[in-house]
């Protein structure tokens, strides 16, 4: 009788146990599709490597990965929809951490950096690129055209706080003068926009102008870093710093960002798959080869700090332009 006894407490104990232990990220696995909402419109930048990253998640995880596009508002509508989802692990956003780290800066979304889990891809640079037909033959065409007619530079962008916005807000810190800002939905209508002469020039990101470059319907003028880009099938695209001093660059990192009410087993998952696979990616690295940009799977602590100078740098350059309403300093955010 006393064995039995001691049998069913053990057996008591053991159910229990497994109640209450905790999901390890081996163990889970979603159980319903996962959406990803890129914020922006289908075509750009983030849709391209998103849906990518897409379908390296589905074969780490085992599901179905839905990417959903829900461009507006410089891409803080899709961002809301995702930070007011259910907490359940399910529905994620995709963008770049400067923007999703400045919408409160903007006024535009009550959120931070800190309140999301990163799970960084690449690290994306902006192209100062012209229509081919434009007067602008070199940069110097560029930069002398925004000093002493700058209703003649008509920049297509993404919207305010996008990449393209962000290069030439720091371009016209640097350099003085100003340009006509028309913006898009998203960084490939923008592109379009250039490529039809809707617009003389746009500064989206080299990922979002690469095709347009090697069909010689863009002409690239410099690229906003310090150090030359290599796109595979055209000349060296040389660095803003050739012909300005004091253009501010920080690596423009983008990737998939999960709100931070996710139940932590999704997140252990997560860490587990950037870890294992992302940071061995083939694809992803061929996507970054192809398209002018560099391979960066960062995620946890690590990608919070690597992407604070980016969003240190964005909130700034917006609330000294005047485009901001408030003082990142009030956020906590430091100033560069």
């Amino acid at each position: 009788m006393r064995l039995k006894t001691i049998g069913r407490l053990l057996m008591a104990a053991g159910l229990a146990q497994a109640v209450t232990a905790p999901v390890t990220a081996a163990e889970w696995m979603p159980e319903r599709p996962i959406t990803i909402i890129v914020p922006w419109s289908a075509g750009g930048s983030t849709d391209q490597v998103t849906r990518v990253v897409a379908g390296e998640l589905e074969a780490a995880l085992g599901g179905t990965v839905v990417v959903q596009n829900q461009p507006g508002a410089s891409g803080s509508i899709g961002s809301k929809s995702a930070l007011e989802s259910e907490p359940d692990g399910y529905t994620w956003t995709a963008g770049a951490a400067q923007d999703l780290g400045t919408y409160k800066v903007l006024d535009m979304l009550d959120t931070s950096i800190e309140d999301w889990n990163l799970y960084l891809t690449v690290a994306n640079v902006s192209v100062v690129g012209v229509n081919v037909d434009s007067p602008f033959k070199t940069m110097e065409d560029f930069l002398d055209a925004m000093k002493n007619d700058p209703s003649s530079v008509k920049v297509a962008t993404a919207g305010l706080s996008s990449a393209g916005h962000n290069a030439m807000e720091a371009l016209k810190e640097a350099a003085g003068g100003d340009y006509k800002h028309v913006t898009y939905d998203g960084g490939n209508p923008a592109v379009i926009a250039t490529v039809s002469g809707e617009t003389v020039a746009t500064t989206q990101t080299a990922v979002e102008q690469a095709e347009m470059i090697r069909a010689g319907r863009i002409r690239p003028l410099a690229v906003l870093n310090d150090k030359p880009l290599e796109l595979a099938g055209v000349d060296t695209i040389p660095p803003i710093s050739d012909f300005i001093d004091g253009v501010p660059t920080a690596p423009n990192y983008f990737g998939v960002f999960v709100p931070g009410s996710a139940p932590e087993e999704v997140v252990q998952a997560l860490d587990r798959v950037w870890s294992d696979s992302i940071s061995t990616s083939q694809a992803l690295q061929d996507y970054a080869a192809d398209r002018g940009a560099v391979f960066s799977p960062y995620f946890g602590a690590d990608a919070q700090e690597r992407v604070k100078p980016a969003v240190s740098m964005n909130a700034y350059l917006l609330f000294d332009g005047g485009k901001a309403k408030i003082d990142p300093a009030t956020l906590g955010i430091e100033r560069p």
